[in-house]
């Protein structure tokens, strides 16, 4: 059970490990905070590192709480689903054949057995677009790595509540969120790139954003869609 600190009518969870480094992070969808220390840490310091973060977290709590959500899905005819940020209406057909999905102008066809339920057919959807990932993403780390001049040794897409990506510099991975698939193809460039750019600094420092502006000019705007857009319907949780 974390311990919490109290900063007025902000409550921070407070969770120890084996770590050299605090790391604090707020989550959706109500802005929960949460601080990663050292266990060397006391909570004196620890509660006057949150003080000085308390502007960031306010700001990140107020995106959260103002970003639209996904009604919960059913995954049923004429249910609007989103492909590369474009709208499609789902079109749910019954076949006793193997499943597939394929999108045909603006309908989504979801081909599935007879009496398939909403979970099968939300996981077979969601391998689709995991598929459509591991078809788009390698081109963009053979196009950045000769940019950057970096190496990714292995990518990983994966369903992630609190982030749309993240990277182990010391590995040279990256991993990056299925979700990506229903943004904008900018915005998979945007975060791509932004997990790459980690591989060489890890932090966000100055340095991190030098290197931002210097690869991708633009990234500002992608950020910005992406935080705009519509997010997962989601009972959050750690």
């Amino acid at each position: 059970m974390p311990i919490q600190l109290k900063l007025g009518d902000i409550a921070i969870d407070v969770i120890r490990k084996e770590i050299k480094n605090v790391h604090l992070s707020v989550h959706p969808p109500t802005g929960r905070v949460r601080v990663a220390a050292p266990r060397r840490m006391t909570l004196d310091v620890l509660r006057v590192f949150a003080i000085a973060k308390l502007p960031w977290i306010k700001k990140q709590q107020k995106k959260l709480r103002e970003q639209e959500r996904e009604t919960p899905r059913e995954y049923i005819d004429r249910e609007s689903h989103y492909v590369w940020g474009s709208r499609y209406l789902l079109k749910l057909v019954e076949a006793d054949e193997k499943p597939s999905v394929e999108l045909s102008g603006k309908r989504l066809l979801l081909r599935v057995r007879p009496g398939t339920s909403s979970e099968r057919r939300e996981a077979i959807l969601e391998e689709w677009q995991r598929e459509l990932l591991h078809v788009t993403i390698p081109p963009l780390i053979a196009k950045w790595q000769k940019l950057m001049k970096v190496r990714v040794n292995a990518y990983f897409v994966q369903r992630m509540k609190t982030k749309w990506g993240s990277c182990n510099h010391r590995a040279a991975t990256i991993r990056l969120n299925t979700d990506l698939a229903r943004k904008p193809r900018d915005c998979l460039e945007y975060i791509v790139v932004h997990e790459m750019v980690h591989l060489i600094e890890p932090t966000h420092n100055e340095r991190f954003v030098a290197m931002m502006d210097h690869f991708m000019p633009k990234w500002h705007s992608y950020r910005e869609a992406l935080n705009r857009l519509p997010v997962r319907h989601e009972d959050w949780d750690y």
